[in-house]
């Protein structure tokens, strides 16, 4: 199922002409933008730093992750 449901999201992005996920993470990064992995999920699925794309610039909490944008507008967490 997983398999099928990747290939249906890749059609459904191809259609609406948005870049693939590893491009667009380039674009975000490339641009300044800041990538970061949750660590709840990171430890529930018992990943590390290195199963991630190079952009990702960290593993942090949701504490960090609010702390870092104090005075900013968060759009979602």
């Amino acid at each position: 199922m997983s398999g099928l449901a990747t290939g249906q999201m890749k059609k459904k992005i191809e259609g609406l002409d948005i870049p693939p996920v590893p491009e667009f993470l380039e674009l975000i990064s490339d641009s300044g933008g800041k990538l970061f992995a949750c660590k709840a999920t990171v430890d529930m699925f018992g990943l590390t730093k290195d199963d991630f794309t190079p952009q990702v610039d960290d593993i942090i909490t949701v504490g960090d992750f609010y702390a870092m944008a104090a005075g900013g507008h968060i759009i979602f967490t």
